[in-house]
């Protein structure tokens, strides 16, 4: 197939890619580079069948394409709060084009929507039939309501036009090509230990994460986007094994034997989740999806990138 992958060159979108391409597809790799980085598909360059594309989805799209992929937009709070207009913009004018370049190739589309949709919950673990609880107004809103927004327009794309869509919600997701400076976690912690830097903990440590291995991710992707059984979702993908900030933390330090790095504590920031864990059950029940890479199996990894990277 021809598929296209909007923001590519980013965390999840190179994996993506690279599975695609093993698999044997011709991939169309969309970016604007805001924080997707080329050096994430340097090896893909060289694939006859890996095209790549500078391009920015709030504009139209005119390409021919049988699956999309549409992953554009900042995920990391650093980012997306750099400029929230753009942000909000990324997420509604993205998915309009995306959902538009669709209806004309009749190619089935794939959001990548996020577990912010639940905002800081009252339901834990968190299930689909969740509506959330979200600051319309708060500075990740540009983030979590655009998000949001896109999973509405999906689900009216499909009503009014019959579109073919798939929808994923996606939570923590770590592994190699992370940006060093997104400041999410799990990069956080190893940046900050690599480099001897005090481990920075907002609040008192004890807000819960559930983290997933970028190849879990992946493949639970493909398989929502390949079943035939007309399940559009939305559905949970993540690891439902629940850590605290803390316990990361330590679990890190513990992995870098060599780290002269201490942990310190510092207010929590505004409308900053406190628990975070999916019910994956829909998953489970649908694909037949469970991440099976354990959070220890996963840093090794992800320690191994960032020892590389920051030579």
């Amino acid at each position: 197939m021809k598929i296209l992958v909007t923001g590519g060159a980013g965390f999840i979108g190179s994996h993506l890619c690279k599975r695609l391409l093993d698999d044997g597809h011709e991939v169309l790799c969309v970016d604007n580079f805001f924080t997707g980085n080329k050096d994430n598909i340097l090896e893909l360059l060289d694939n006859k069948r890996f095209e790549l594309m500078r391009h920015d989805v709030t504009f139209p799209l005119y390409v021919e394409v049988d699956q999309i992929y549409n992953l554009a937009c900042p995920a990391s709070p650093i980012h997306y709060q750099f400029d929230p207009v753009q942000t909000t913009k990324t997420s509604v004018h993205g998915a309009i084009n995306m959902l538009g370049l669709a209806k004309r190739t009749k190619a089935r589309i794939l959001q990548a929507s996020t577990s912010e949709v639940y905002g800081d919950p009252e339901v834990h673990p968190q299930v689909e039939a969740y509506w959330g609880r979200v600051n319309p107004i708060g500075i990740r809103s540009c983030y979590d309501e655009g998000k949001r927004c896109a999973e509405t327009l999906f689900f009216d794309y499909w009503r009014q036009h019959k579109m073919d869509i798939r929808v994923v919600r996606i939570f923590n997701t770590y592994g190699p090509n992370m940006h060093q400076n997104d400041g999410r976690v799990v990069s956080n912690f190893i940046v900050q230990a690599l480099q001897d830097k005090d481990i920075t903990i907002y609040g008192d440590g004890l807000q819960t994460r559930s983290f997933q291995y970028i190849d879990d991710l992946v493949e639970g992707m493909i398989r929502m986007m390949d079943n035939e059984e007309g399940f559009i979702g939305p559905v949970n993908m993540g690891n439902p094994k629940e850590f605290t900030i803390k316990e990361l933390a330590e679990k890190v330090l513990g992995m870098i034997p060599e780290s002269k790095s201490k942990i310190i504590y510092k207010d929590l920031p505004q409308d900053d989740p406190k628990q975070r864990q999916p019910d994956i059950s829909l998953a489970q029940e649908k694909l037949d999806w469970n991440p099976g890479i354990e959070l220890e199996d996963g840093l090794i990894k992800t320690i191994a990138y960032f020892k590389q990277i920051l030579k």
